[in-house]
């Protein structure tokens, strides 16, 4: 496929972002629990998108290519946070809400739990199990972090197994 954008169409950027905003808010929430971490990185994402846009070349789906421009700007943020940062963010704990008329407390329980484990991991495997949980095939998150289909289904199958011991301990 050709070079899609030769350059940046500020209405094509725009609709590109509202159709893809569920994808940044979560690689936000993933990497920020701070409000102001999150605005402040949600930003340089779009900064990045922006100024990568025009080298976007269709060779792959275009989410697959948001998350890994969103993915390796959190990556760079989080490590530049983490230098200025002498202790951990307390969680925000909006990010456990779910958007259910009727919710289960069970339900808000797990996933609360599910988001705790999530926390522990590191930068790599957070976003792998962000990826595996959004249901992506092992061969778009092999495509958006750069590791090997393989080195994908062990990685989930590790995880799988921290993340079944963890919940035993509670």
């Amino acid at each position: 496929m050709n070079k899609i954008y030769s350059k940046v169409d500020k209405e094509k950027f725009i609709s590109i972002i509202r159709e893809n905003q569920r994808l940044i808010y979560k690689v936000c929430y993933t990497y920020c629990k701070n409000g102001e971490d999150r605005k402040d990185l949600e930003q340089e994402i779009l900064v990045q998108l922006w100024k990568s846009l025009p080298r976007f070349d269709g060779r792959v789906k275009l989410s697959t290519w948001l998350y890994k421009v969103a993915l390796n700007t959190a990556f760079l943020f989080h490590r530049n946070e983490s230098k200025h940062n002498e202790h951990k963010a307390i969680i925000d704990e909006s990010v456990f809400q779910i958007a259910d008329s009727n919710p289960i407390p069970e339900k808000e329980e797990v996933i609360a739990k599910l988001y705790r484990f999530i926390e522990t991991l590191n930068e790599l495997d957070k976003a792998l199990m962000m990826l595996y949980l959004d249901k992506n095939k092992h061969k778009d998150i092999a495509d958006i972090l750069g590791i090997t289909q393989t080195n994908v289904a062990t990685k989930i199958g590790r995880i799988k197994g921290r993340m079944k011991e963890y919940f035993e301990k509670l």
